[in-house]
């Protein structure tokens, strides 16, 4: 089994390759996975980008090729231990944004009292820096969730700082519109805030081909 990543641009292109190379396939579809199989025992289960899928048995690939391809208005929000980054897409395109950084010091290797008083400055920084990447998000991307225009969420960077931003009260209209995939990211810079398409737009497929097949 192998895991493939494409562009949802190459994807109906890639089918075709997959039919041509594996014989006559057959479909089929639900709101989340659409697997296609070959005549040959091959089997492409393509994860749906921004679930669930309308499937519709008359169009090919129950119409997945289409609802991958969609322009769609994406709100992406980075969120690691001293970094935040919000932004809105329209399709590939940042159409506003907003990164910080808040310093955050390391763990200290002292013990005692003055380890105490260290943790409790660094639990103090913490949250502040939390609450600056939940007020960038409030101000970036619930606008348009509050007016119904964004039509998914993605989050990445560290998990724990997602899940600690998310839980602030202001952001609840914005915890529904989270779908996958979660963005494996460095410090959210606004290169890396510009990258992320690239992923979250990508098609993922696992590919199961039979043991002859080259």
């Amino acid at each position: 089994m192998r895991e493939l990543r494409r562009p949802p641009e190459v994807l109906e292109k890639w089918l075709a390759g997959f039919a041509e190379r594996h014989g006559e396939t057959v479909c089929d579809a639900t709101p989340q996975v659409v697997s296609v199989v070959a005549r040959d025992g091959a089997r492409a289960e393509i994860q749906v980008p921004f679930p669930p899928l309308q499937v519709d048995d008359s169009l090919p690939y129950a119409g997945l090729v289409a609802h991958a391809c969609k322009i769609r208005t994406v709100g992406v929000m980075l969120v690691r231990l001293g970094g935040h980054a919000a932004g809105i897409f329209e399709g590939r395109r940042l159409l506003t944004s907003k990164v910080g950084s808040r310093l955050v010091h390391g763990r200290s290797a002292a013990g005692g009292w003055s380890q105490q008083r260290f943790a409790r400055r660094r639990e103090k920084q913490a949250r502040e820096a939390y609450q600056a990447a939940a007020d960038v998000a409030a101000r970036i991307l619930l606008p348009l969730a509050r007016a119904g225009e964004l039509e998914a969420v993605i989050v990445g960077g560290d998990r724990r700082a997602v899940d600690t931003v998310l839980a602030d009260p202001r952001l609840a209209p914005l915890r529904s519109l989270v779908v996958p995939p979660h963005l494996h990211v460095p410090d959210p810079k606004l290169a890396v805030l510009r990258r992320t398409p690239d992923e979250f737009r990508a098609v993922r497929i696992r590919l199961h081909e039979p043991a002859t097949a080259a």
